[in-house]
């Protein structure tokens, strides 16, 4: 039932269609480049799966390759930048961990597919080891709290791939990451300290460290040393803000009013609620301000029956939708302030440390609401048709990527007096369309 009840939420999602238009036009011609106070020769970035490219729930060549570190570091060439190298799959594996492909729209409905040809695993949950120096040294599932926690480097498959077998389980991420001789970096970590959390309902699995949410204190002395560690020897680079993880399509497709609308075109039953486990374990009606996690579209659970319970999934207080599948009004607000109290830190450090700052936060909230027209193509948050968001809900599109390479780029520009040019993100892709 689920299936058809999610087919119909598309009648009633809607799409963004007046946008505020932003100032993101191509560089002028004649544009002179500059380092400025920066020295761009060995450039590394540090961060998770949007550092690394992740997208469409995977990682795989062609994210990759559009990641926005890499998209910055061909901007830097022209400024003196060198060699930038990142763990690319091979041709061969090119599909690396497997992800989600559009394959069709039926009636405005996405069929989505896993894409399982070409995959990179040298045995099941270890991917193919490489090789060789890089700088581009982003780690999906990367959380600041677990970047000097050493038998993380075990237990995550993409982090594994990058070490020598004699340092997984014992090396740490901070090691792994600092001491190589750069000139200058990127910082993009902290954000999967809420993201866990918050994609897993505010619900935190006991054994499982990434659905923890990561307290201030430790945040603050663990960013402070990573900083402090990559700013040796009066070296630069730019940090960046963690988005507002509630504000992605994620949490903002599924929602309240189309769900209702959904299952009362699918039943014929007069639905007025939706009823929820709050994180309190008291069972009430869902607001408008309570936000579904995506897959909860897909779970088949809304409406349905079991032998546990005679009432309908979610259509009653005796049987609400559990707690993993919602983030009540209560726990958004507190993942909000907890985002906030992580921004503080990192704004803080920035400005002691004399580095570039890019307020990820305000653009990506401004991308949400009311979006942005990027050279006449439009850039929202709304799940498939946005172009800033991948299938996922969580990672960016290649355009994405363009856009935020951008917004690092302006960052470093305004601190060092440097002038990069920026990227054209006309050029790449939204989601990709069957």
């Amino acid at each position: 039932m689920m299936k058809r009840i999610f087919k119909n939420i598309a009648l009633y999602i809607g799409i963004l269609s007046t946008l505020v238009a932003s100032s993101c036009k191509p560089e002028i011609e004649g544009f002179q480049t500059t380092s400025g106070e920066a020295n761009f020769s060995k450039y590394i970035s540090v961060g998770n799966s949007l550092t690394a490219g992740f997208a469409d729930g995977g990682l795989y060549l062609e994210g990759q390759q559009v990641a926005f570190p890499n998209l910055i570091a061909e901007q830097l060439r022209q400024v003196g930048g060198g060699d930038f190298r990142s763990p690319f799959f091979s041709e061969n594996e090119r599909s690396g961990s497997g992800y989600l492909r559009l394959k069709d729209l039926v009636n405005g409905q996405p069929v989505l597919e896993n894409v399982t040809d070409n995959l990179a695993y040298r045995e099941p949950g270890k991917l193919s080891k490489h090789t060789g120096d890089i700088e581009n040294l982003g780690v999906p599932g990367m959380r600041l709290d677990l970047s000097k926690f050493g038998p993380f480097s075990a237990a995550n498959m993409y982090f594994e791939r990058l070490l020598q077998d004699g340092d997984v389980g014992t090396k740490t991420y901070m090691d792994f990451a600092t001491g190589r001789d750069h000139t200058f970096f990127s910082f993009w970590l902290g954000n999967n300290d809420v993201l866990g959390y918050a994609m897993n309902g505010a619900v935190t699995n006991q054994g499982d460290l990434t659905t923890v949410l990561t307290e201030t204190a430790m945040f603050e002395q663990t960013y402070r040393d990573f900083i402090g560690a990559l700013t040796t020897n009066d070296r630069k680079g730019v940090v960046a803000t963690i988005p507002d993880v509630t504000a992605i399509p994620f949490f903002t497709t599924v929602t309240r009013a189309a769900l209702i609308a959904a299952i009362k075109a699918e039943s014929g039953q007069d639905v007025q609620d939706i009823y929820i486990e709050t994180g309190t374990g008291t069972p009430r009606a869902a607001s408008d301000n309570d936000l579904f996690v995506l897959p909860f579209a897909s779970a088949g659970l809304l409406g349905s029956t079991s032998a546990e319970s005679p009432y309908p999934y979610g259509l009653y207080p005796d049987n609400p939708v559990e707690s993993q599948y919602v983030l009540d009004s209560d726990e958004v607000t507190a993942i909000q302030a907890r985002v906030k109290a992580f921004n503080d830190i990192i704004k803080q450090v920035a400005e002691e440390k004399g580095l570039a700052l890019a307020d990820a936060h305000t653009y990506l909230n401004r991308v949400k609401d009311p979006g942005i027209v990027y050279n006449g193509v439009i850039v929202n948050a709304s799940f498939i048709t946005g172009n800033a968001f991948s299938l996922d809900g969580v990672h960016l599109t290649p355009m994405g990527n363009a856009i935020i390479a951008n917004l690092f780029i302006e960052a470093i520009n305004k601190q060092y007096s440097s002038r990069i040019p920026k990227v054209d993100a006309s050029k790449y892709r939204g989601v990709k369309f069957p």
